[in-house]
């Protein structure tokens, strides 16, 4: 059994259990898959906190006891060695289930609700010893019409997993993996010369995204479809108010790119870097703010092209360090709404 295979078949023991979520087995999996003191990065507001107890504690304890009937969908697993040699596994999916008691102060609807997210696991030794976390707050912020900050350019909704129905089969066509790799690397490195080195048409978009692509972003940025929604949702504001950004292979923070058949993933922890210095991009203010960001991606690769982009950023952190604390609006925008938790099963009473 390959490297990849195993880990692979590791973490499906943990989403086996994560499903049907239940504490004792949930805790026992985590210390089970990761070392006693593995590093874990979590996104805003839960920070980082070192092994698995700390990790239930901090983040899937406050999660269950507000969706009482939790459970786990993964649509894309892909496992994979980067070019520095570390073995990273990438799991896309979302938490759903009866959204009954707050979460981090976001009322409950009582409603079954979606909560993506992105989680990276580095394995050593047969071990996970690190973890790199987005899930989608402000997503649950949004279904419970509680969203504090301005509102998003493109489509909130449900993201959908792969249209070819794949993410979770796995390959072991190397070929493919290099190819889709190559097809990646290149669209970041010409991204990255605009506008520095040039206007738009330096990114040669069409190279490299299908037409017919389809540009999965975190809420409060939200889905984009095609190149044209691409450049007028997503790459426009942020470019115009980043253009300084700087990640992947040629900026000063660090990517760890594998990829796995036709999926390609990177992490970072933060991945990218820039200064807020212009003006359109989630309402935020030109204030010369310098600021990094953490980006947990997944592409899949159809042909010679792009043609889907889950792309995860920790906005909260973002929000955080330009100063701005999103939890404290959500407090003052909910005032007037009743508190507590809705009796769980919802409509027993």
């Amino acid at each position: 059994m390959s490297e990849r295979t195993s880990h692979k078949a590791q973490m499906s023991l943990l989403r086996a259990v994560m499903y049907d979520f239940e504490e004792v087995s949930v805790r026992a999996a985590l210390k089970e898959l990761f070392t006693s003191d593995a590093t874990i990065h979590l996104c805003h507001p839960f920070g980082d906190v070192s092994g698995p107890d700390a990790l239930y504690q901090a983040a899937y304890a406050p999660l269950f006891a507000a969706i009482p009937d939790l459970e786990r969908r993964d649509y894309i697993v892909t496992a994979g060695v980067t070019q520095e040699g570390a073995e990273w596994v990438g799991c896309c999916g979302f938490y759903t289930g009866t959204f009954a008691a707050p979460f981090l102060n976001i009322p409950p609807t009582g409603h079954q609700v979606g909560m993506r997210f992105h989680e990276f696991f580095r394995f050593d030794g047969g071990k996970i010893v690190e973890m790199q976390a987005i899930w989608d707050i402000p997503s649950l912020m949004m279904q419970a019409s509680a969203w504090p900050m301005a509102p998003s350019l493109g489509r909130e909704w449900q993201v959908p997993g792969p249209a070819t129905g794949d993410g979770l089969a796995g390959s072991d066509n190397e070929g493919a993996a290099i190819h889709a790799m190559n097809i990646v690397i290149g669209m970041l490195t010409k991204l990255s010369m605009h506008p520095s080195q040039g206007g738009p048409d330096i990114m040669e978009a069409e190279t490299y995204w299908h037409p017919r692509m389809s540009w999965y972003g975190p809420s409060g940025i939200g889905t984009a479809r095609g190149i044209r929604g691409f450049r007028n949702w997503h790459q426009i504001p942020f470019l115009n108010a980043l253009p300084d950004r700087r990640g992947g292979t040629t900026g000063t923070q660090t990517s760890h790119f594998f990829a796995e058949g036709n999926y390609v993933a990177v992490t970072g922890w933060p991945n990218m870097g820039m200064t807020v210095t212009g003006d359109g991009w989630m309402g935020i203010a030109p204030a010369g703010q310098k600021l990094t960001m953490r980006s947990l991606d997944f592409w899949r690769v159809e042909g010679d092209r792009i043609r889907e982009n889950w792309v995860l950023v920790d906005l909260l952190d973002v929000y955080a360090q330009l100063g701005v604390d999103v939890f404290a609006r959500l407090h003052e925008f909910n005032k007037a709404r009743v508190p507590g938790s809705i009796p769980f099963p919802v409509g027993d009473t």
